[in-house]
């Protein structure tokens, strides 16, 4: 017996930090770069294998004077926990457990195995639960497929929206909103898998958006990988501060309202409102660097989005920041091919990637958990 399941990488598209707070949204897109998970029915013993992740370091760092491991940036305890997770809910469902061999295969990286920030840990996470749950024979909604990979992913790294998730589970563009952690973590603790499954999550939302007609996605690559989980840490040390939180409440209200019309930008099929709210998220982005002191839009990525709109492009960072991508949203055919030469001299790649969308449409209506 032999099962493969894919997803999807995601790159954001507004609502960074924000969105890690419950009820604050975010514009997600997935990508047509995937991570494919391929199970083997085994006996007597399994394994799991991955010619990416073989070399990757385990990086680790100090507190109190004690060496600390951080896992969160490695693939394998994103797997692991997704195994546990999702073969829980099988038994739960009254599968037998078997034995079998897991094999992982990645797009998300370059041929050096550096990252271009697709959100391969997510991707990696909804693509085990989807190989298990064809090897099981479980039947998932894109919604479970979520919560089971956002409490896999949430044991591992314990920070984050689980966005990420999202765009691999659903596909195309998603606007979405986080659950109450809290909430999850106090009912894990007493509820089975499939009551948690059953159960609404609230401030959960996730909803598919329509495409918008003449609308181009540019994506520019800065060369320099960053790390979310560190820098998210990082701005949850500085928010922490009395100091910084009315700044930072201010920004999280502003944020709100800033992807709230973006989202009616896509509703109502109108790119300047969508580039002129990709701008503003931008500034906001700037602003929350201002208020804790943690480089979102480093040199490469601020080069990359004047450069997007001196050709008429809209542009920021996507995700945490720090590095990786960036991106761009334009209505105009012209300027694309001269913007792509003025970024290889620049230094940045532009990559080939599209928006994806899963081939059977995943449950159309909003998907509310409020």
């Amino acid at each position: 017996m032999l099962v493969e399941a894919s997803a999807p990488g995601k790159l954001y598209i507004a609502g960074e930090y924000a969105v890690v707070e419950a009820g604050h949204p975010a514009i997600i897109i997935a990508v047509d770069q995937f991570i494919t998970v391929t199970i083997t029915k085994a006996t007597k013993s399994g394994s799991i294998q991955s010619a990416q992740y073989s070399e990757l370091p385990v990086k680790w760092t100090r507190r109190g004077g004690e060496l600390v491991l951080d896992i969160r940036e490695n693939p394998f305890h994103y797997i692991l926990a997704a195994i546990k997770i999702t073969e829980k809910y099988a038994q739960e469902q009254g599968k037998q457990l078997a034995f079998f061999d897991l094999k992982v295969t990645s797009e998300l990286d370059n041929s050096n195995g550096r990252k271009y920030g697709l959100g391969s840990s997510g991707a990696v996470t909804v693509a085990t639960v989807k190989a298990l749950s064809a090897f099981y024979e479980l039947s998932l909604t894109p919604m479970m497929t979520f919560k089971l990979a956002a409490l896999s992913h949430l044991e591992v790294q314990g920070n984050g929206s689980c966005g990420d998730i999202a765009a691999s589970s659903y596909g195309g563009w998603i606007a979405f909103s986080t659950f109450e952690q809290n909430w999850l973590q106090k009912h894990r603790q007493t509820e089975s898998i499939t009551t948690l499954l059953a159960k609404k999550w609230p401030k959960l939302a996730i909803t598919p958006l329509p495409e918008v007609s003449h609308l181009r996605l540019l994506i520019g690559w800065t060369g320099s990988p960053a790390s979310t989980s560190d820098l998210v840490d990082q701005v949850n040390e500085s928010r922490a501060d009395k100091k910084t939180s009315t700044s930072y409440e201010e920004f999280l209200a502003a944020s709100k309202d800033c992807v709230e019309q973006m989202i009616t930008g896509f509703h109502t099929q109108n790119i300047s409102l969508i580039k002129k709210m990709i701008k503003k998220n931008r500034r906001l982005l700037n602003e929350l660097t201002q208020i804790t002191n943690v480089t979102i839009e480093t040199p490469p990525l601020k080069m990359l989005c004047d450069l997007a709109e001196n050709y008429g492009g809209a542009a920021k960072s996507s995700g945490a920041g720090g590095g990786d991508c960036g991106i761009v949203i334009t209505d105009q055919k012209s300027g694309i091919l001269p913007l792509m030469s003025v970024w290889e001299k620049a230094g940045i790649t532009p990559l080939p990637l599209h928006v994806y969308h899963y081939p059977k449409k995943v449950e159309e209506r909003t998907q509310h958990e409020s």
